[in-house]
């Protein structure tokens, strides 16, 4: 008896007219591919970049295509998840099957993510007691995603580190900056800045300027192994049968 094919993964990003932004997202997903050989991930993008979701979509369908599982590739649940990649799903072709997985943080994987690449850029585990961190994002208007990132921030301190502060480079504050003084005001003996963000872009270029009164300026989480991982895990959490199909 064959078993049924796997759903094809659509790695939906938001696109940038920043060449960096679809360079990291291939690199990533070209990750996920080789964790998860044999299957098919598509990579489509939201807007500035090819190719576009629908043009995926309407590709696959014209290939034969049943089943896809779309990944938004964002790390909180705000406008981008909630409104906009909805919308543009619901236009895909009737004979696919489309159920849209979830936003990939929070996650443990993520946090450990940050955490490598805080000690690529020179700290090693030994200074987390002395070192005060700014959680950077990008920001939002969303009060969820604002919430959750400050969540991540409480847990993160719990680990060993000397503090943790979140900081937005738009629409909300602390800026990053603002989050490197008060740290320095708390004393830590050295402070670092981890951008929570997926790609370069004009958003993380904020992160870095606000990072330079700070000791260290991490690099963004970008084709991180354990970034693939969260990738894979809410694609499988996303095609069991137990989930609703977008439009059924």
């Amino acid at each position: 008896m064959n078993r049924p094919e796997r759903p094809v993964l659509v790695v939906i990003a938001h696109g940038s007219r920043d060449p960096r932004h679809a360079a990291t997202v291939h690199a990533l997903v070209r990750r996920v591919r080789a964790q998860r050989p044999g299957l098919r991930v598509e990579t489509a993008f939201l807007d500035f970049n090819i190719p576009s979701v629908q043009g995926v979509l309407k590709s696959l369908a014209a290939e034969g295509v049943r089943d896809v599982v779309a990944l938004p590739l964002l790390l909180t649940r705000a406008f981008h998840a909630k409104s906009d990649i909805p919308a543009v799903l619901r236009e895909a072709p009737s004979r696919l099957r489309v159920r849209q997985a979830e936003v990939l943080g929070p996650s443990p994987l993520l946090t450990a993510a940050l955490e490598r690449r805080l000690y690529e850029a020179g700290l090693t585990p030994a200074d987390k007691s002395s070192t005060g961190v700014v959680l950077a994002s990008a920001g939002s208007t969303d009060p969820e995603a604002i919430a959750v990132i400050a969540e991540i921030a409480r847990e993160w301190r719990h680990t060993g580190w000397c503090a943790v502060r979140p900081a937005f480079a738009s629409a909300s504050l602390p800026r990053t900056e603002d989050a490197v003084r008060e740290l320095r005001a708390l004393g830590c003996e050295r402070v670092a800045v981890a951008p929570y963000v997926l790609a370069p872009g004009f958003l993380p270029d904020r992160i870095a300027r606000g990072a330079a009164g700070a000791d260290v300026l991490a690099d963004v989480l970008g084709p991180a192994p354990e970034v693939a991982r969260v990738l894979l895990d809410r694609y499988d959490e996303a095609r069991m049968p137990s989930l609703q199909a977008i439009g059924a």
